[in-house]
């Protein structure tokens, strides 16, 4: 029973309940699949996690959670998680509010490695060009609050982000921008921000 192939509807909704577990923390509600797999109705959904339990690749928790009890059935190109794209930048509202995410993008397992969450930002101007960050580009940021000296970081200011080079100098912390502008200046703060993520990639903008 546990072993009976998958169709691909299973292996596409089994990838995407494993991911969400994976990297959010829990399972994703049957609206979710249902807008995932481009189901009509949750009815669809909770059809597809009954014959994953029949099939041995889900099983519930006695608290009624689902998780994973094996790959087996998933295709390699289907290696991947989906990040939330949280626009350019965040006013006021914590960076992954729901009202940020513009859209949730694939991304290989290979850049967003399982243990860690991560999300993609957009970049607003020049000031991290000479660091391989463009206007326009998506990052690849790892969720994490602590970075180390050289570290390009995503820095919560005033209710906004900013895209610098961490660096410490004694008691203070310095925002570094990497730019041939020269208009760009160092940010010098003490404990009054907050670091969302650390940047470990950035896509051109095909534009």
């Amino acid at each position: 029973m546990g072993t009976r192939q998958l169709s691909h509807n299973e292996i596409k909704g089994l990838s995407y309940i494993r991911d969400s577990i994976l990297y959010r923390g829990e399972a994703p509600t049957l609206q979710k699949i249902a807008d995932h797999l481009g189901f009509k109705s949750r009815r669809s959904s909770a059809l597809l996690i009954e014959k994953l339990l029949g099939k041995g690749y889900l099983a519930k928790t006695p608290a009624g959670n689902l998780r994973v009890l094996k790959d087996t059935g998933i295709e390699r190109s289907s290696r991947t998680v989906e990040i939330p794209l949280v626009g350019s930048a965040p006013c006021g509202l914590p960076m992954l509010a729901e009202e940020n995410i513009e859209a949730f993008i694939p991304v290989s397992q290979g850049i967003a490695r399982p243990g860690a969450s991560y999300f993609l930002l957009r970049a607003v101007g020049n000031s991290m060009n000479q660091a391989g960050i463009n206007d326009g580009d998506l990052v690849i940021v790892r969720q994490q609050p602590i970075a180390h000296d050289g570290d390009r970081v995503v820095a919560l200011i005033d209710d906004n982000a900013t895209i610098k080079e961490l660096r410490h100098q004694g008691s203070k912390i310095v925002l570094m921008p990497r730019s041939t502008d020269k208009t760009h200046q160092p940010i010098i703060l003490e404990e009054d921000f907050l670091i969302q993520g650390v940047v470990i990639d950035a896509i051109p903008n095909p534009a």
